[in-house]
């Protein structure tokens, strides 16, 4: 299951790009995030591994990222694994003009099981649900400094 999301973020692309990549930021748009540690290579360099947990209602999730592709202001690339779903992600960043960012979100997931080939099949709607908030979220954090941390 592949698909592309877009935002329009009134921030500057290096303010974007900054804010993204440091991971006490996420906690302020990624709803449901618990916690994370580093895992291994260099934080925040290509091959670093992090492992991130998220608690969802009485459902908990872990997925070890690892960061694939790292260009200043322009991408910056994820593999992000749980059990039973590999997906990959590459998110594109072009600046509109010197206070705009478009944030582009290419995601691929690829289930690794039964259970979760018959989810990607009943609920699709549901992963891409789930990358539309968290990019609408980080939209907000970075206009506005809206946090949802508790």
């Amino acid at each position: 299951m592949k698909y592309t999301i877009q935002v329009t973020i009134n921030t500057p692309v290096e303010e974007c790009f900054k804010l993204l990549d440091d991971h006490e930021n996420m906690k302020h748009w990624q709803e449901g995030l618990v916690s994370y540690e580093h895992i291994s290579g260099d934080p925040g360099k290509v091959n670093a591994k992090m492992k991130l947990n998220y608690k969802f209602g009485k459902r908990k999730m872990s997925l070890i990222e690892t960061i694939t592709f790292k260009e200043k202001n322009k991408a910056f690339h994820f593999n992000f694994d749980a059990k039973g779903m590999h997906n990959i992600q590459q998110n594109f960043f072009e600046a509109i003009d010197n206070n705009t960012t478009q944030w582009t979100s290419v995601n691929e997931f690829v289930p690794t099981n039964f259970a979760m080939r018959m989810m990607a099949l009943l609920m699709p709607k549901a992963f891409r649900k789930q990358s539309e908030k968290y990019l609408t979220d980080f939209k907000n954090f970075a206009e506005n400094g809206t946090s949802l941390a508790k």
